[in-house]
This record gives structure tokens, C-alpha cells and sequence, in this order.
């Protein structure tokens, strides 16, 4: 390996940092699995009584979608839902110690980082899209983000995995 590779390497993991790769782990997941195409498609051809079906459907949870039977209320806050995990995921990852502070105690504190910031994303996002929705209840909201922390607790081991190994974004 010449020097130039070793530079090349050094520059390109510079710019990768845990938060924005946690972050696009996030919104590829909400991309992805969100899509009213992979949302039909696990409802028509997934058991919901095994886990794995079960697990399928849940990567669904943070859908978004343009065309709706319901409300356009439960339409937005669906979509802000979905958006809001993303930009939460990140504000998290930025304010969790364990993305910041990686290289001094090691790759699990970013993995649990990662991890912990999709929890939170999941459930805040939830609880605040729920008030958008029609006849919005606490109650209501409080149910909506334990099923968003339920969401980030079973899918978020895969953001804190993308967030592993990235640097700590300061300039030291």
C-alpha cells in the first residue's frame, strides 16, 4: 500500500462520521422499507403470527406514503413521521457521548450510540406525529411512541452497526 492510498483512506474516513453515517443508515431504512411498494408488499405476503413476518411488517413502521384512503391529516403525519426519524436519528447521534467520544473508549460505545439514538428517534417522532393525526389523545401518543421505541429497539442495532468505526467529527 503506497502512501498516497494511506492518505487517500485517511481522507475519506475523515468525512465519514458516526452521526452521518448512522444518519444515512436511518434514512435508507425509512427509504427503503418505508416505500408504499415494500409496505404493500409484506402486508399481502408476510404471516404476522411468525417473527419473521412479524419482524418484516415492523420495518415497515416508519411508512410514508403520497396517496391515502384516510385523512390528509394522518396522510402528513405519517410522512412527518417518517422524515422526523431521520432528522432525529441524527440530532441524537450528535448529542449521545458515545458517537463523540468513539476512539477513546472503543466501537461499542458508538454501536450503542447508534443503537440508543434510533430508540429515541423512533419513539419522539412517533409521540410528535401523533398530534398531527385526527382526534389526537395522549393516550394515543403515548401508545404511538412506544411502538416507535418497540421500532428502533428491534431495527436501530442496524444504524448503531453503520455507525461503527466513524470518526468523532471534531478537528483534533
Amino acid at each position: 500500500m503506497s502512501n498516497g492510498d494511506i492518505v487517500a483512506m485517511a481522507t475519506f474516513s475523515r468525512y465519514r462520521t458516526a452521526p452521518g453515517a448512522g444518519t444515512l443508515a436511518a434514512f435508507l431504512l425509512v427509504l427503503i422499507f418505508g416505500s408504499p411498494a415494500y409496505v404493500r408488499w409484506v402486508q399481502s405476503n408476510t404471516d404476522e403470527g411468525s417473527a419473521g413476518g412479524w419482524f418484516m411488517r415492523l420495518l415497515a413502521w416508519p411508512a410514508w406514503r403520497f396517496d391515502a384512503q384516510d385523512s390528509v391529516q394522518s396522510l402528513i403525519a405519517d410522512d412527518i413521521k417518517a422524515i422526523l426519524v431521520v432528522l432525529l436519528t441524527w440530532g441524537f447521534m450528535v448529542l449521545l457521548p458515545g458517537s463523540q467520544l468513539a476512539r477513546a473508549r472503543g466501537g461499542g460505545s458508538q454501536f450503542l450510540a447508534g443503537w440508543a439514538a434510533y430508540i429515541f428517534a423512533g419513539a419522539f417522532a412517533a409521540l410528535l406525529a401523533a398530534f398531527v393525526q385526527t382526534n389526537p389523545t395522549v393516550l394515543g401518543a403515548f401508545n404511538a411512541a412506544g411502538s416507535g421505541a418497540i421500532y428502533g429497539f428491534f431495527v436501530g442495532w442496524i444504524v448503531g452497526a453503520a455507525a461503527l468505526g466513524g470518526y468523532r467529527g471534531t478537528s483534533s
